[in-house]
């Protein structure tokens, strides 16, 4: 049974610095000066052990793209951002809209083995919106896909909408939405605002994504079923939700933020590069702070990278023809203590729940996001809060380079990440 000692870290930031223990695959002991043998020593020097993250929104582009990302490199970048555990998107080429291709996702995730793959299905056949996929076949496969979601297009068919909410209510799954009314988005480009109009930009209004939310939540709610809302980008959203939480229903609705919508504007946009375009777009600095302050009170529940590598040619050409999506798996922790440490809205123990705790819980993932106590399974991220690094998307372990933070000094330093007790990152090289 191999043993790993980290040495001198302190559980989400408190107390005095501790020693913890893991012996194959649990934390073993906690104490101060643990005098025990073990195969790896790791030293924390005060750093910060939380639970391993957890992304419920990650693009891997295999099959399909692998010229943008495959399996493994990706892999290799959660890895090395502190994942322990990452949801891979439906958009594939051809889509995981059947239990083959979610059990290709999931064993060449086990191949690697580098952080845990779970594979997202398709909520309809292609991503076409026009008839269910196969969602109880891959529940049952070998996979056991228990997410769902169009991601890139929205289930705009309230019908099938509500159809997904009560099959997948009959398994215990969750219907995870993009957000978005396709007839208010047509030629879209930008959000709709001042900026988008004195740069010639075709607007895209705040109420595509609101709207569709408020319907998915009374869906959810008449269905008892289990809505998961990605990319909220809106002060209105946040508002959307916090008023359905508050409500007494059978079902239930969650929400994610990405670390773009709580930092970047689409004050960016002034240079046109198509680095900062994304779905849904960069928003306003109303917006960005309305949903810090949302992640922080619990009405947005957590955050998800949407990572979306694209290969050069998809992004290095003109800001119409340019594919969105940004590089986030190794920039979200730098992004999070940037924006909610920093600036007081959220303590180690906040960071915990909203990068590991509430998406595992959210997933239904008993492994994952668990406390930091003996007995416990160790996934593990070790993070120095006082290192600032530069970002250079060139050094980034991603096969795609689009990452909208190429230049910023970010805080926060992913030390080591450790999966079910083995060492899978450690001082910026991914470990085998």
């Amino acid at each position: 049974m191999t043993r790993v000692l980290l040495k001198d870290v302190r559980p989400y930031g408190e107390g005095e610095p501790v020693d913890v223990l893991v012996e194959g695959t649990a934390i073993a002991e906690i104490g101060a000066d643990l005098s025990v043998d073990a195969d790896e020593i790791v030293q924390g020097g005060g750093a910060v052990v939380l639970p391993g993250f957890v992304d419920l929104h990650t693009h891997l582009r295999e099959p399909g793209r692998e010229d943008a990302e495959t399996i493994e490199t990706g892999s290799m970048a959660a890895a090395l951002g502190g994942y322990t555990a990452v949801f891979a998107m439906a958009n594939t080429d051809p889509v995981a809209d059947n239990a083959v291709i979610v059990e290709h996702v999931w064993r060449r995730g086990r191949e690697v083995g580098l952080v845990d793959v779970h594979p997202v299905g398709a909520v309809t056949v292609g991503l076409a919106g026009e008839k269910l996929a196969e969602l109880g076949t891959m529940r049952h496969s070998a996979a056991e896909v228990r997410v769902f979601s169009d991601d890139g297009k929205c289930v705009h068919d309230p019908l099938l909408m509500r159809r997904a909410l009560e099959y997948t209510r009959s398994f215990g799954g969750l219907v995870a939405q993009h957000a978005e009314e396709p007839r208010l988005t047509v030629g879209a480009q930008a959000h709709e605002g001042p900026n988008a109009a004195r740069l010639g930009l075709a607007g895209w209004p705040a109420p595509a994504e609101e709207s569709i939310v408020a319907r998915d939540c009374l869906l959810a709610a008449h269905t008892g079923g289990t809505l998961h809302v990605c990319h909220v980008s809106t002060a209105g959203t946040a508002e959307l939700l916090r008023f359905f939480k508050g409500r007494e229903t059978d079902g239930t609705v969650s929400a994610e933020v990405t670390p773009h919508h709580l930092l970047l504007t689409d004050e960016r946009l002034e240079t046109y590069d198509p680095v900062n375009k994304v779905n849904p777009p960069l928003r306003t600095d109303d917006d960005a702070l309305a949903l810090r302050r949302a992640l922080a009170d619990g009405t947005v529940d957590c955050v998800a990278t949407d990572h979306a590598p694209h290969a050069a040619q998809d992004k290095d050409c003109e800001w119409s023809a340019a594919k969105p999506g940004m590089l986030g798996l190794q920039t979200a922790l730098g992004i999070v203590t940037r924006t909610m440490v920093r600036s007081g809205l959220l303590d180690w123990r906040g960071v915990a729940r909203v990068l590991s705790e509430r998406p595992a819980e959210i997933a239904g993932l008993t492994g994952q996001g668990r406390p930091i106590a003996v007995g416990e399974p160790a996934n593990l991220a070790l993070v120095d809060p006082d290192a600032e690094w530069t970002v250079r998307a060139a050094e980034l372990a991603s096969l795609g380079q689009n990452s909208p933070f190429e230049g910023m000094r970010l805080p926060g330093r992913v030390v080591a990440t450790l999966l079910r007790g083995s060492v899978t990152a450690h001082e910026g090289k991914v470990r085998r």
